[in-house]
């Protein structure tokens, strides 16, 4: 077996010995609210992992070789596809999710925090299994592989070339000089953020169960409930209101978070990020212009409804959360395809949002404008830049390729899901949302609809959608590349 191979298969180790771990707080669950299927399905699941993980910890040893760059690629894939399939295991061995698509559907959807769902009634399912889905969220939202960062020098691999093929967003920095300290950051601000939304969603009256539940959903932008109306289940607007407090927290730049708290260059230099400034904005504007559009129509009698409305909505999608407060299909058209364009935005960089992400679309937008600025002065020399600092052309050229390349898969993807014949905007808003790690989409597939309609060709579609999605397309489209393949290029 190649040297790199062996720390190949030491990383999937240790992604199951993690699993384990984290399938042991609803095992527990389970065992407490004397649920003896799903506590049997969790309990087989993690026997499986600690045999499996500690066989390959001690039978495979650590490689000398380096990992190179096109390594990286194939872990992150790899673990993703590992997470999605064992986390998928306890639903049908429980029989909480018998169907195969079915279960990997929801596990994909779950780790990739995308939201979406293939279940008709989710109150009939026993809650080990609702807290075990939506910890998935918890567990992919900042990215499994950003806490196997902070573990990789004990098992002797760096984690540089991992780090860059699985954090979101086209710019990467690290922050300190190894880059499982930046991890280990990370998920201090990651934990103490989860703390604080559990702690103000109890004070608002939820049960400690259904605060843990809903804030794995919020702070990993994922978007599962444990109810059938989702957050529209709590009627109170301070539950509502913490909630889109911390959609919009978990959908900024946790790079950023690093920086002013951790580093202590002050919470200004997280707003005054073009990025932020602009996300925030879009999220401005877009509810804006709902809440106007809609109270008109309306006659404003409901206006402080309506608000709330309309920020929950456009905060939730923006974010890629995709929780849901009111039927946003029922909405006037105008108002809908407000909320389709927020499909294409996304969160910020280095947030646990999907989508584009925002400094890409704020990017595209200053190279629209250089363009007709060249128009009319073709002589004029208008540099792009962000935050004061002129961006290279690199980088342009792969913010614009990556951004083709979205849209094309978003038309593969939509061609594909064509072969189940449903109309032309369920199709497409579900590869649009699945592709983006939204949630919810249009029609078939609204906010108050979910998946079971696809056939299991169209499930295993959405999930691959949105597994490609949450790594940014490129880390998966590389290994179909031939290039990558080829052992004499890095």
């Amino acid at each position: 077996m190649h040297g790199r191979h062996k720390d190949f298969i030491r990383i999937q180790g240790a992604v199951l010995l993690i699993l384990a771990a984290a399938m042991t707080i609803p095992f527990v669950l389970a065992m407490c609210f004397e649920e003896r299927t799903s506590a049997f399905g969790f309990g087989t699941v993690i026997v499986f992992c600690i045999i499996t993980g500690l066989l390959i910890r001690g039978l495979i040893k650590p490689s000398p070789e380096k990992f190179k760059s096109r390594d990286g690629f194939f872990v992150v894939s790899l673990t993703w596809l590992v997470c999605s399939i064992v986390g998928a295991a306890p639903f049908v061995i429980s029989g909480a999710i018998p169907g195969i698509a079915d279960a990997v559907f929801e596990s994909c959807s779950g780790f990739s925090t995308t939201g979406a769902s293939i279940l008709s009634d989710i109150e009939v399912l026993p809650k080990s299994i609702l807290f075990w889905r939506s910890f998935t969220h918890w567990l992919g939202g900042m990215g499994i592989i950003v806490f196997i960062m902070a573990i990789l020098p004990a098992l002797g691999i760096s984690g540089q070339m991992v780090a860059y093929a699985e954090t979101p967003g086209p710019i990467k920095d690290k922050f300190t000089a190894r880059f499982s300290d930046t991890a280990k950051g990370l998920y201090k601000l990651y934990i103490g953020l989860t703390a604080a939304e559990v702690i103000l969603l109890k004070i608002g009256g939820m049960s400690w169960y259904d605060a843990f539940v809903h804030t794995f959903g919020t702070v990993g932008t994922g978007g599962f409930s444990s109810y059938n109306t989702s957050i529209a289940h709590f009627t109170s607007p301070y539950i509502q209101i913490v909630i889109i407090v911390f959609m919009v927290l978990a959908g900024m730049n946790f790079n950023l978070y690093y920086v002013g708290i951790i580093q202590r260059h002050g919470l200004r230099s997280i707003f005054r990020d073009d990025e932020t400034k602009f996300y925030l904005s879009v999220m401005g504007l877009a509810t804006g212009v709902i809440f106007i559009y809609n109270g008109i129509l309306g006659g404003f009698r409901h206006a402080g409804t309506t608000l709330l409305g309309a920020a929950f909505q456009v905060a939730s999608i923006t974010t890629t959360t995709g929780y849901a407060t009111e039927n946003f299909d029922l909405w006037p058209t105008f108002s809908k395809m407000v909320i389709f364009a927020l499909f294409f935005f996304g969160g910020c960089s280095g947030s646990t949002g999907g989508g584009i992400k925002c400094i890409r679309v704020l990017i595209c937008m200053k190279l629209l404008r250089r363009s007709f600025s060249l128009k009319v002065h073709p002589n004029r020399v208008v540099p792009l830049s962000l935050n004061g600092k002129d961006l290279s052309p690199d980088v342009v050229i792969k913010i614009t390729n990556f951004v083709f390349t979205y849209v094309a898969v978003l038309f593969a993807g939509t061609l594909l899901l064509a072969l189940d014949n449903m109309d032309f905007m369920s199709t497409l808003s579900a590869a649009a949302t699945c592709l983006g790690n939204i949630g919810p989409g249009f029609n078939l597939v609204g906010p108050v609809m979910n998946f079971s309609g696809l056939t299991t060709f169209s499930k295993y579609v959405c999930s691959f959608l949105m597994i490609a999605g949450r790594l940014e397309l490129f880390t998966v489209f590389t290994l179909f590349s031939r290039y990558y393949w080829n052992s004499n290029r890095v």
